[in-house]
């Protein structure tokens, strides 16, 4: 029975929660409000909890040089690992609450039950400022509860207020169907709620000594190093060394004099703060010996995200590589993520994109392409990538939209000006970049993107993955589920049948251009069988029609 919250005792908590997270990782999956097969949200939260506990096992163990404890400075670690980590709405306010645990009790020297009380009540606060509509049925309902349970404890006891919370988060969870109609109307939780509370859970088993239940599972290996072709730099050296460093300015002095014996191609970056204080790095360089890279980089401060890429023979592209592979490592940055210095007024686009085809579209209009579902780092590390002083992002995903937001809140600490255009769907972002002129003030081109992509109406189509009751009647596994916007409209058995009807609902309120993008799993002659269909129903109506690649829509539409 722990009287306080130590350092250990943090660590202990990340692991045996991480643990809980993967053991229940594809029943969270599973709680869907609409019955579509891209649930995601375990998955996110274990990756961004993954990343977490990453961050805090390279810490070399050394404190900083103010007032943080040790556990505060283990709970620092957490949430910087966690944003940076994060993926989707639930990934962001996860890694809000563990900001607002951290930001509480790191001057607090003893975690007693009043202290985490607090801390709770200011992860709530955290959590509901990182939803720009916070709505009640959710995870942000659940932490409330924790902490009001927490609070109407009343003890310093850990153990009784650590209880009482997570008493009081079950108990809300079970709740959250009756504030949420959708959730009712499929039976299930709130799968970010459901995931909060067995992070809860797990404290109470770090506090009390309580056994987790159930055996541990077995954990997913994390992908190789991608290998690369090179971009600059002699051919003598075979490797390419990159990480992130929190350093102080002097020992970033010696980092470089050491690393430039060791190769060539040696850049170091920094993020712009006082030389008084330790700044983020980002060091670049290419060598034989990578350990001896790696080690002067823990001689100067520490070193986080460190990828390395061997020159010898080149692999898939990113965009090739499978969703499950791509996301096992969170902490790995990709080998062409080169950063230089913004050049003043330089502008550039980050777009993500799910599927082959729908990235190649956006390169074409001349965007760095971020494969589907990344993290708060991979889109941090897209944008520092392009060396532009200004950057859009359009996340294409309403889940992306709260991690391309965390994104930008960190580049402008970088001094890179962001803005995140919603856009829900690859066709608004189609739209958007059409209208991109670089000619325009910046602050006005964006507005002119967030317009057209505004105007521009979408669908996706895609099979039923479990029974459930629709906004649109109930539908079966199987079924062809053709959403507007994001809700389900139409119920079908037959999907040419149930594509023509939908793009002949949003024709129905007007439009002179529909966008079609094919998926990987669309039958051949799709793409073609709606246009004929346009073409005889619509017949003034353009059409444009690519192969997109996405995974799970046989279909997505745009309307103009």
């Amino acid at each position: 029975m722990l009287d306080t919250l130590d350092a250990a005792a943090v660590g202990r908590w990340c692991a045996s929660g991480l643990t809980a997270l993967r053991r229940h990782q594809g029943e969270i999956d599973e709680l869907n409000v609409y019955p579509v097969p891209d649930g995601d949200t375990g998955t996110n939260l274990v990756l961004t909890l993954t990343s977490a506990q990453q961050a805090l096992a390279m810490d070399l163990g050394t404190l900083p040089e103010d007032s943080t404890t040790a556990h505060g400075h283990a709970l620092r670690l957490l949430a910087r690992g966690a944003l940076l980590g994060a993926r989707g709405n639930s990934g962001v306010i996860l890694s809000q609450i563990l900001r607002g645990l951290a930001d509480t009790l790191g001057g607090v020297p003893t975690v007693a039950g009043r202290a985490l009380a607090a801390a709770l009540r200011a992860a709530t606060t955290a959590a509901y400022a990182a939803v720009a509509r916070p709505v009640e049925g959710t995870v942000l309902s659940v932490v409330a509860a924790a902490a009001t349970a927490a609070e109407q404890a009343d003890s310093d006891d850990l153990s009784a207020v650590t209880r009482a919370a997570a008493g009081a988060a079950t108990r809300a969870l079970a709740r959250t169907p009756e504030q949420l109609p959708a959730l009712a109307h499929a039976g299930v939780v709130d799968a970010g709620g459901r995931g909060l509370c067995l992070l809860l859970d797990a404290l109470v088993e770090v506090v009390t000594g309580e056994s987790p239940p159930g055996p541990t599972p077995v954990a997913r290996p994390a992908r190789p190093p991608l290998t690369a072709v090179r971009e600059t730099g002699s051919p003598e050296y075979a490797y390419e060394v990159q990480f992130l460093l929190d350093a102080p300015h002097e020992a970033v002095t010696r980092l470089r004099a050491t690393l430039a014996t060791l190769g060539d191609s040696l850049v170091v970056v920094g993020d712009g703060g006082s030389p008084a204080e330790s700044t983020t790095w980002n060091v670049h360089v290419h060598v034989n010996d990578v350990g001896a890279a790696v080690e002067a980089g823990v001689a100067a401060g520490r070193p986080y995200r460190i990828s390395v890429t061997r020159f010898a023979e080149r692999t898939a592209a990113p965009d090739a590589v499978p969703a499950a592979e791509r996301t096992a490592a969170p902490g790995v940055v990709p080998a062409a993520d080169l950063r230089s210095v913004p050049a003043p007024g330089s502008r550039a686009a980050v777009v993500v994109a799910a599927g082959a085809g729908i990235a190649e579209l956006f390169g074409g209009e001349g965007a760095t392409v971020v494969p589907g579902n990344p993290s708060t780092g991979e889109l941090l590390d897209a944008i520092r990538a392009t060396a532009a002083a200004r950057v859009v992002v359009l996340p294409n995903d309403p889940d992306t939209q709260a991690v391309a937001s965390a994104a930008a809140r960190e580049a402008h600490r970088l001094g890179v000006r962001v803005s995140v255009v919603p856009t829900r769907s690859p066709v608004q972002a189609l739209a958007a970049l059409a209208v991109r002129d670089p000619q325009r003030r910046f602050s006005d081109d964006v507005i002119a993107m967030a317009e057209a992509a505004g105007a521009c109406r979408y669908a996706e189509v895609c099979h039923a993955s479990r029974e459930a009751l629709t906004v649109a009647g109930p539908c079966r596994p199987g079924d062809v589920l053709a959403l507007v916007e994001g809700e389900v409209h139409l119920i079908g058995s037959d999907l040419v049948d149930t594509c023509a009807a939908v793009v002949d609902r949003m024709l129905g309120g007007g439009g002179e251009l529909v966008t079609l993008l094919t998926g990987a799993d669309a039958p051949t002659g799709l793409a073609e069988a709606v246009r004929a269909h346009i073409s005889q129903r619509w017949p003034f109506v353009e059409v444009q029609a690519y192969p997109g690649g996405q995974p799970h829509y046989p279909l997505l539409v745009g309307v103009e």
